[in-house]
């Protein structure tokens, strides 16, 4: 599981950052990418990555600023002529329909795969099977916005190989019943719980990715005891009187959230285009001094999430 950050930038584009996407490489645990927000000049951006717009399977847009959507068209009309084929699933706030039906309706774009849309309207889990769930909560913010909490599933335990043979049990097609966990009746006539040779289940991994928000109960919420919290932090500390104003937040008001929540890893984004290379490090040191387990994102930068 890896974050690939398509776009860390906030409001427009910059030489250095492109506007908000981030891909979440799913390519071990289910063989496809999901992607959260599509700012304008995304599937440029893909272009010079490792992420196949034709293993794309969900999308899920945070709030409608076209910092996080004007992108979405022209993605959506390409991954046809990259080779995608299968369902594609959007999830986003009410208007969402609406702006992409019309967009592709206007501009006579056709789809080679079925697109589902689904307007998120009430806090909760909108999706589930047996891999992950999604978790919404409504975020603090100009316009309805929402973050996104992403739980992969406990994994079984391994099977206790060693113990096996201790025992005097020899591998093969019998291994594969114990794991089952039932009872297995032994060739020399012995019976054993399957379950005693099994260790403790795998927890899985839990991403928080939120869309843009000043420091709210729901941030906190969504990002309790996470592995990645992915938080904006579009201005420095002493711009608190700024973020306010414009329902943002600064470094350090993302790395308490991150600390209060529990999270293992934050990671910062949505940048302003006004901190450079230099400003953007004191955005960082910032949120380190009190969430020592900080990164700032920057385009084309990838996290791999370890179990």
């Amino acid at each position: 599981m890896e974050l690939y950050f398509l776009g860390t930038g906030a409001g427009m584009p910059s030489k250095e950052r492109n506007v908000t996407a981030i891909a979440l490489n799913l390519l071990a645990e289910r063989g496809t990418y999901w992607l959260f927000d599509c700012g304008e000049g995304t599937q440029h951006q893909i272009l010079r990555t490792p992420v196949k717009l034709s293993k794309l399977e969900k999308v899920f847009i945070t709030h409608l600023h076209g910092d996080h959507i004007f992108g979405l068209p022209g993605l959506l009309s390409s991954r046809s002529h990259h080779g995608g084929d299968t369902p594609l699933t959007l999830y986003g706030p009410r208007g969402i329909e609406t702006f992409v039906r019309q967009s592709l309706a206007i501009s006579g774009s056709h789809l080679n795969y079925d697109l589902h849309i689904i307007e998120i309207v009430e806090e909760g889990v909108i999706d589930t099977d047996d891999t992950f769930s999604v978790e919404v909560k409504r975020l603090e913010h100009r316009v309805e916005c929402f973050g996104f909490r992403i739980v992969e599933r406990d994994l079984p335990g391994p099977l206790l190989t060693d113990k096996l043979r201790q025992e005097g049990i020899p591998s093969g097609p019998i291994y594969g019943q114990i794991k089952q966990g039932g009872v297995v009746t032994l060739s020399d006539g012995r019976m054993i719980k399957g379950s005693d040779y099994i260790g403790p289940s795998i927890s899985g991994r839990v991403i928080t990715i939120l869309g843009d928000t000043k420091p709210c109960a729901a941030a906190v919420e969504l990002a309790h005891q996470a592995n990645v919290l992915v938080h904006e932090a579009t201005f420095e500390a002493e711009k608190s009187d700024l973020a306010q104003a414009y329902d943002h937040s600064t470094s350090a008001e993302a790395a308490r959230t991150a600390k209060q929540a529990g999270a293992e890893v934050l990671i910062m984004t949505h940048i302003s285009a006004r901190y450079q290379e230099i400003g953007a490090q004191q955005l960082l040191k910032e949120a380190q001094t009190i969430h020592a387990n900080a990164h700032l994102a920057e385009d084309f930068w990838s996290y791999t999430i370890s179990r």
